[in-house]
Order: C-alpha cells, then structure tokens, then sequence
C-alpha cells in the first residue's frame, strides 16, 4: 500500500466538488482526499462561513482550496480554514479562467513569482496544517522543465511541501474549458519533479480517467488526482479502498444509495432543496442496467419521493451486492449534465 495521505485525491471542481458531492465519494471511499472548491479569500473574509465552510467530520481528509492576490488576506482567510478543521489549505495556482484573470489570482500569479512566494510565506507561518500548491507546468505554451523546477525550488523556500501539477499549460487567450482539452499533457515532467526533488511530495493530475491509471503514476509520485471521472461516475473509486490505502471498504452502489437517501432526508430538515443533492447522484448507476431510468426519475422528479421511486426500481433490478438479478447486455450510461469544470 501506498503510504502518503496525499496518495488519491479528487480534484476541485467549480460547482462540482461542494458538500453535498464531497459526502456522496466519501461513501464510496474512506481514504481518497477530497478538496472544496475553489474559494476566493474575499468570500472566507466577508460571505456566509457556514455556507462556505461546513462540511460534515466523514468529509476529511479535506483540504480547502483558496484563490486570491493578497498575502494578508490569504493568510487571514488560511487561519480561518484551519479553525474551521481542514487538514490542508491549497492555493489555486492553475485557474486560467477570465474571472481569475481580471482578480490576479489563479494561473496569472505565476507571472509574478516574488509575489507567490510572499503569499505561500505568509499562508505558512499563519497555519499548522499543510499549505499546498495547485498549479500548472507554466503559462502560454512556453514553458520549459527548467523553468518549472525554478518555480518549485521558489515555492519550496516560501515553505511549501506538496504539489498538485495539472500537467497542462495554461493558455491564457483560451477558454477555462478548452484549457482542459487543448495544451498537451506532460506527465513525464510531474515525474521528473520527483526525482528531482525527492524531499517533496508530488501529485500529478490532468486526464487521469481510471483508477488503473493512478496506479501507474503512483509508481512515479507521491499521489495522483482524478477530477471529471469520478463526477461522471463515482464507482471508478470502488476498489481505492482496497488497493490503495489497504482498508476492508468496497459498497455496492445500491449501498451508497440508500446512505444517500439517509442523508438527503437529513439535509431536507435544515432547509436543503433536494436537487442540491440529487444532482450528484444522476450518475450513480452510469452503465448499469435501468441507470438511464434511475436518472430520468431523479431528474424528473426531484424530491425525495423521487428517490424512494428510483431506489425501489434500482432494488428491483439488483441485489445486495449491487449486481444486477439477471446479468444481461449492460446498459450505457450517460455523463451528468454538462462537464464538471476541473480546478486547475
């Protein structure tokens, strides 16, 4: 097994990766990492907390995902995090999006180097807890190896530790959407950092699809995220349990249903829209026989009625162990709708 908390993670996803998401993978595996969303300091400071940075104990280990520009205020919003009881504060360094763009935060901060390193110094001389980096391999299609291992080597000074490399530039010019598509992907570069800092811990992410394919680069790094996969099905995380942090976990889905019905029945009492939830189960049964019936119910109706009619369908269909009564040709799943947009 591999030994690092770092070894499996879920990446942050902008309207993705909330609570109600968080909640629903944690069923499915106890010991991959989970990150929020991205989350600009401002609103840590100046919105809703409670809104903004409950989660429930199962959630951890959980790590806080921040944006912003300003030392102080990060340092500030990084304090607040960890009384809050996240085990790790991460700052977005990938987000090639306009809106980051127009903050000076995300992808356009490694054009300003000193001004990152400011920012990582005074994030970990305000917390206890591990201060990470999201970030990309550099900006513009310009990049080089050397000049990523010199921002590595700046971060390293400012007292970081842990490194998320989405293995992608990041294209300025482009959409946040085509930035997950277009620049070519370099996990080899990922690697080397390894074996160039060995005293650091590396996670590589970007197109990771499989559970197969983590395992191929946890040969190489410290860790390995998943980002879209696992929205468009969180059962690729069914064996993570077993085979990576060694642990006798391995539900069936029908399981994690019903843990979700239990769970959507206690979000109902404090005021949750039902579809906040639901909408992170449309994929639950992706390529099982009557998944696509299991989503039209949920979809359609949108309430817990509707859940109690899906499971009752789901229930007729498969067995304690979540395989269907009579196995026969499997159905083919659909993606939720719309693309997660997976932090950077």
């Amino acid at each position: 097994m591999w030994n690092s908390s770092f070894s499996l993670s879920v990446a942050p996803m902008v309207d993705r990766t909330d609570r109600h998401f968080r909640f629903l993978v944690r069923q499915v595996s106890l010991g991959v990492r989970l990150y929020t969303e991205m989350t600009v300091d401002q609103a840590v400071l100046r919105g809703n907390r409670e809104r903004l940075l409950a989660f429930r104990p199962e959630e951890r280990p959980l790590a806080l995902q921040l944006a912003g520009k300003d030392p102080e205020s990060l340092a500030e919003a990084a304090r607040i995090g960890e009384a809050w009881g996240y085990d790790e504060i991460n700052l977005n360094l990938g987000c090639p999006s306009e809106k980051a763009q127009e903050g000076g935060y995300g992808a356009c901060l490694l054009l300003d180097l000193p001004r990152v390193q400011e920012i990582l110094r005074a994030m970990v001389e305000a917390v206890k807890v591990p201060v990470s980096v999201k970030m990309r391999l550099g900006l513009g299609g310009r990049e080089t190896y050397r000049g990523l291992a010199r921002s590595v080597e700046a971060m390293a000074e400012a007292g970081v530790r842990v490194f998320v490399v989405h293995a992608r530039s990041a294209l300025l010019a482009l959409s946040t959407k085509a930035n997950r598509e277009i620049p070519p992907l370099r996990h080899d570069w990922v690697h080397r950092l390894k074996e160039d800092f060995p005293h650091l811990a590396f996670v590589t992410n970007g197109g990771i699809r499989s559970l197969e394919e983590a395992l191929l680069h946890l040969l190489r790094v410290d860790g390995a995220m998943l980002g879209r996969a696992v929205y468009e099905d969180p059962f690729i995380l069914e064996e993570a349990d077993q085979r990576v942090f060694g642990l006798p976990h391995r539900p069936s889905r029908l399981e994690v249903a019903r843990r979700m019905r239990a769970y959507l029945e206690e979000e109902a009492l404090k005021g949750t829209p039902p579809w906040a939830v639901l909408r992170h189960m449309l994929t639950l049964f992706r390529g099982r026989p009557k998944g696509r019936l299991w989503r039209r119910t949920l979809s359609e109706g949108r309430s817990l009625k509707a859940l109690d009619q899906a499971l009752r369908l789901m229930e007729e269909e498969v067995g304690e162990e979540g395989e269907e009564k009579e196995p026969g040709p499997k159905g083919h799943g659909e993606a939720a709708p719309g693309l997660a947009r997976e932090g950077v």
